[in-house]
């Protein structure tokens, strides 16, 4: 109890002290629309802090700072694994080698894309519904577009979009598939509906990216040579790119404006309590902004020994960099918003599930895939959605599978068992499949490259 009190008393502090810098704490209706199903999926992972040492520290701003240190890295189940970050450090500086610094470095990212989930839902409660959901937007799939950034700066193209692919794919067939089969085996003897509104609206989306996809791998078959072909492809991928960003910008208003009960999370009576203690902010407004920033910056420190190490990691483990990018990053980068999506599958609240998987494979394939081409042609590097024959098979697949799962607004466990056994088939797939050479597949500039950008 005593712990309680006082983190309501440090609560009420930095509400007080928002209040006096002219952030002031939404009341409790303006923030009833607020939470998404990313912040819901992503709460299931956190656990109450026990504040009774702290509160002993008669300090004011000792006692606030150490309350706010282990609210964000005690604060969730996946507290163990931050251990892995100063390993995955200790292991660059030391030259413990690059497998070891590219497998911590991996498993430092898991509770930090949490933690940066958990942060975005601290600053909203102060800044709004839509101010949080656009931050929410650019802030939910951090590590991805991070990861997508570096790599095009070292020219390593093909691990960007092996990597992004790999997001998407699982997100659709893994995460949403392992969640129908779990929530269809636990509830057996239910009937589980969801709204379909939410996954038609995601579902159009996804299906326009794949037509930006389709086309450009079209547009290089249907020239007489590749080489003919290389800069109507490269020139229609960039305008797809902004094509993709305006239809983007257009779901975030119909999302957070103009039709927004689509996408609110939607809770039981009976988890009424449980939400009432989740909508008070648990640290102020500048103490969630100052830690995201540097929650930020870890993860592209990580991100950074990730790319850096990912080839050596490749031919030490003896998988290829396809593999990698396609299974072991989402899987590993995402594993908390997916135990998020499981958890509420067994409870029967389908919306929250599809709500997470499906809003984070189209804020991937609208938002981080057409911004990584953008950046890379900013900054002088060739990317086009050209994303090969077999890689784009593999998207369509996915995409038109997940849709005709979605199409009658029911599931049942032999719909997620399908889509987990169509993501195994799909890695076995790129388990055996080998890219092109190395130097290709890191995509360095050659000559004919250079000409394509100076055109």
């Amino acid at each position: 109890m005593a712990g309680k009190q006082e983190k309501g008393k440090m609560a009420a502090e930095a509400n007080w002290l928002l209040e006096n810098g002219n952030i002031r704490l939404l009341s409790k209706d303006m923030r009833r629309g607020s939470r998404t199903a990313h912040n819901v999926s992503s709460s299931s992972l956190r656990k109450k802090s026990d504040l009774t040492l702290v509160s002993k520290i008669r300090v004011g701003f000792l006692r606030m700072f150490l309350a706010n240190l282990q609210e964000v890295l005690l604060g969730t189940k996946l507290s163990v694994l931050f251990v892995a970050i100063p390993f995955a450090i200790v292991a660059k500086y030391r030259n413990f080698g690059s497998p070891w610094v590219f497998a911590l470095s991996l498993i430092g990212l898991t509770p930090l894309a949490e933690r940066v989930s958990f942060l975005t839902e601290q600053i909203a409660f102060f800044t709004g519904p839509t101010v949080g959901g656009l931050l929410n937007a650019t802030c939910g799939n951090a590590t991805e577009l991070i990861i997508a950034i570096l790599a095009l700066i070292q020219h390593k193209v093909d691990v960007v979009k092996y990597s992004l692919l790999g997001s998407i794919l699982s997100n659709l067939l893994l995460v949403l598939g392992t969640s129908l089969l779990c929530g269809g085996i636990a509830n057996i003897s239910k009937e589980q509906k969801f709204d379909r509104k939410q996954a038609d609206v995601n579902s159009l989306l996804l299906l326009l990216g794949l037509l930006c996809h389709v086309l450009p791998l079209m547009f290089k078959f249907a020239g007489k040579s590749p080489e003919l072909t290389a800069v109507g492809t490269l020139q229609l991928s960039r305008a797809s790119c902004i094509v993709m960003l305006i239809a983007y910008i257009a779901y975030l208003v119909f999302q957070l404006w103009t039709h927004r009960q689509f996408f609110e999370a939607q809770e039981d009576e009976e988890d009424d309590d449980a939400v009432s203690e989740d909508e008070s902010p648990v640290i102020g407004f500048w103490s969630g902004f100052i830690w995201l920033v540097l929650m930020t910056g870890v993860v592209a420190l990580l991100s950074e020994y990730v790319v850096a190490t990912i080839e050596a990691a490749s031919d030490s483990w003896g998988l290829s960099v396809s593999f990698i990018s396609v299974i072991l990053l989402p899987i590993v980068g995402n594993a908390a918003e997916h135990a998020g999506a499981v958890i509420f599958a067994f409870k029967n609240k389908l919306d929250i599930t599809l709500g997470v998987a499906l809003g984070s494979a189209t804020q991937i394939a609208m938002f981080v895939v057409p911004l990584s081409v953008i950046v890379s042609w900013i900054i002088g590097v060739n990317m086009d959605l050209d994303f090969n024959l077999l890689e784009t098979s593999s998207l369509a697949l996915s995409i038109l599978i997940t849709s005709l799962t979605l199409q009658d607004g029911t599931s049942h466990y032999m719909k997620g068992l399908v889509l987990l056994l169509s993501y195994v088939v799909i890695g076995a797939c790129f388990f055996v499949f080998r890219g092109p050479p190395s130097s290709a597949n890191l995509g360095f500039m050659s000559t004919q490259g250079q000409g394509i950008m100076r055109v």
